[in-house]
């Protein structure tokens, strides 16, 4: 009987011309409305489909009919139920109060406290502890704006995404409900549970769980929060944990910092690569390596750098660069110690190295940067001054503490040569060589020398003239011993000691020949030399050669002389004639 009466007055009700003044709107719906209301199709009209009673107040709603207790109404499909609806009928708009929710047709269910809906544009407001949920997600905020023509949804007045794994908070948002895309700006922040991700503007695609970043952006591990992304554009695959950086990007892991122009980085695997004006630093070890592409392996704590890398050694007194086709580092637990981990560096094919008192050449460099033990392979030639050592193998051993060179060991083939006076461009050098050999460093300039093996030498001997108080050139010594000590001096090379068949003979310069002054194997590198730590940028800095000059003329003028004695002789011996 009840139901019936309220049919019967709610069509006479509809019949009845309600107050002509505008109902009072939120400005996003007065905004979106037309000045002069237009007409209405029936089909078009909110339906009234229940509601407990009809009442009408010159005191509420502008003397506007309401219905209350469980209303529900209908339009073009989707539902409003409520505690209380005032139908503003010619303007075909709605407000809901009290428990409101709204079904709509694709799914989606938004309740709130209240609410505001206009037909025409059907567009709406709900106010008041606000939810829209639908099977991707659950949005929460104060006040919602929704538009069912675009299928869209927006608030400024902050909310929370929740999609059941991770959470996102924002100042605003706008949810595109046939794409499934949330819009997310000012102080956006994402829950995750292993990573928080903050930026002022992010995207969401709820349906492929891909996030776009607009804007700097943070990707920060909740395990260890040392371990994050920072970007100001990019992509992130919310499911794969895949980040895709392509502005001012830098992805942080242990200790280690990668940038790149182009960067890509999967957190659960820990690899990584970038492209372009690529540098990987490591402030604690007070190094950076430089190229055109590299990759990281968080997991195995390893990095590899290619096109055109090279590595600078930062220290207080003096840096140490390297430069090769490619160059890995990687961390490995001290064999003493697993709780200690010494950090490597190799350079591999046509690796140079450059430090202020040793430039070096290699077919690969291998680095022991905490203990300061470097291998340089396969045909290493290392300057020093106006010294060159080279052999089978380079082994250098760096005081870790004062950042310099202690010693070399040279392995197989062990040559070392050294200008006899680095002033002049005269073709004069000490050289000392056999099997192995050991180079002591003093003051950052090798000093002594030991060869075991084979031992050879061939040094240029001077005497101070009591006169004139100048070196006077004696002449040079050749030595062969299974041992030699020598001593580089500033410009002589001193044998100290010659043992096991030990062999010397000292030559006047009148009468040792320039072929014998330089051994068969004589290698000193003037095209190749390193300079300057640029040098090392490109595969030779292909230096001008130097051309020395031979100063021959006390052996050729002794050679002439014998030549001479020899022609007169042989001027004294009869001629014979033919009869």
């Amino acid at each position: 009987m009840r139901i019936a009466l309220f049919l019967l007055l709610f069509i006479s009700t509809l019949n009845f011309a309600q107050d002509k003044t505008p109902v009072k709107r939120d400005p996003y719906l007065q905004a979106s409305s037309p000045a002069q209301p237009k007409q209405v199709r029936p089909e078009d009209k909110v339906k009234i489909i229940h509601a407990d009673e009809i009442k009408k107040s010159p005191d509420k709603y502008d003397g506007n009919q309401y219905f209350t207790g469980n209303v529900q109404i209908e339009h073009q499909g989707s539902i409003l139920t409520a505690d209380e609806v005032v139908l503003y009928n010619e303007e075909n708009f709605v407000k809901a109060i009290g428990n409101t929710r709204l079904q709509n047709t694709d799914g989606s269910v938004i309740t709130a406290g209240e609410m505001e809906y206009d037909a025409n544009t059907q567009k709406g407001v709900a106010r008041k502890n606000v939810v829209l949920t639908d099977p991707k997600q659950t949005i929460k905020t104060d006040i919602l704006y929704y538009d069912r023509l675009a299928n869209q949804a927006y608030f400024n007045t902050g909310g929370t995404i929740s999609d059941g794994q991770n959470v996102t908070y924002a100042k605003v948002g706008t949810y595109f409900l046939n794409t499934r895309v949330v819009d997310l700006t000012g102080n956006v922040k994402i829950e995750t549970p292993q990573y928080t991700i903050e930026g002022p503007n992010i995207k969401q695609n709820q349906n492929t769980k891909i996030a776009d970043f607009l804007g700097p952006t943070t990707i920060t591990s909740k395990t260890n929060p040392r371990n994050r992304i920072y970007t100001e554009k990019g992509t992130y695959k919310m499911d794969s944990k895949e980040a895709f950086l392509t502005k001012n990007s830098r992805i942080f892991y242990n200790e280690k910092i990668l940038t790149g122009d182009d960067m890509y980085y999967n957190q659960i695997s820990g690899f990584g690569k970038a492209t372009g004006n690529v540098t990987l630093d490591d402030p604690k070890e007070k190094r950076f390596i430089k190229g055109g592409y590299g990759e990281i392996f968080e997991k195995k704590d390893s990095a590899m750098m290619t096109k055109n890398p090279y590595a600078v050694k930062a220290m207080e007194k003096d840096s140490i660069y390297f430069a090769a086709e490619k160059i890995i580092s990687y961390q490995r637990p001290d064999t003493l110690d697993i709780k200690v981990k010494k950090s490597y560096l190799r350079a591999f094919k046509k690796a140079r190295i450059y430090k202020s008192n040793a430039q070096g050449r290699a077919d690969s460099i291998a680095f022991n940067e905490t203990d300061g033990i470097m291998h340089m392979y396969t045909n290493p030639i290392l300057w020093s001054g106006e010294k060159q050592v080279t052999g089978d193998k380079v082994e250098a051993y760096f005081n870790t503490k004062t950042e310099d060179i202690d010693s070399l060991k040279v392995i197989g083939n062990a040559f070392a040569i050294s200008k006899v006076d680095s002033l002049t461009l005269k073709d004069e050098f000490n050289q000392v060589k056999g099997k192995f050999m050991t180079v002591y460093y003093e003051k950052n300039a090798i000093k002594e020398a030991r060869v075991v093996g084979n031992a050879q030498s061939i040094v240029y001997v001077d005497d101070t003239d009591q006169e004139t108080k100048k070196p006077e050139r004696i002449g040079i010594t050749l030595s062969t011993c299974g041992i030699i000590g020598a001593l580089f001096e500033e410009r002589a090379l001193q044998i100290i000691s010659c043992s096991i068949g030990a062999a010397s003979d000292t030559y006047p310069m009148s009468m040792i020949e320039p072929s014998k002054r330089k051994f068969p194997d004589f290698n000193w590198n003037t095209k190749d030399r390193i300079r300057k730590w640029q040098d090392i940028l490109v595969d030779s800095p292909n230096n001008e050669e130097i051309q020395y000059t031979a100063d021959n003329e006390l052996f050729d003028k002794a050679q002439k002389a014998i030549d001479d004695e020899k022609a007169k002789e042989e001027a004294k011996k009869p001629k014979r004639t033919r009869k």
